[in-house]
């Protein structure tokens, strides 16, 4: 079981430090690291090179961001499989409605709880 901890730490770090290390050295914003991410994660899906990484990491594969854009091809893919041109559109927002749903609830149910303030420099 510590080894299984280890590699999720290991690769989910590793993504985390690929994205730190991308802020910390390029012009790129937050924005577009996101969408780099998510869609490297999409792509490793489509090609089937993102399962590997699944099957050893789990958690830390599957949790950081690259893991949604996985998420959205993969549910892609399985409703184009059933519903045709039209699943593009459909499947990635079917397989990860759920996810996003508990993101909208919980950023609203912390923005009652608590009040935001300007940062100050």
């Amino acid at each position: 079981m510590l080894i299984t901890y280890l590699k999720v730490f290991l690769v989910g770090g590793f993504i985390c430090f690929l994205g730190q290390l991308l802020i910390i050295k390029t012009n790129l914003t937050s924005a577009r690291i996101l969408v780099l991410f998510v869609s490297i994660g999409a792509i490793l899906e489509a090609f089937g090179l993102y399962d590997p990484i699944v099957n050893f990491a789990s958690a830390g594969a599957t949790v950081p961001i690259t893991g949604f854009g996985r998420s959205l091809a993969r549910g892609a893919i399985e409703a184009v499989k059933d519903k045709g041109v039209l699943g593009v559109f459909t499947g990635g927002l079917t397989a990860t409605a759920g996810g996003i749903a508990a993101a909208v609830i919980f950023a609203y149910l912390f923005a009652l709880l608590f009040s935001s303030k300007t940062k100050k420099y």
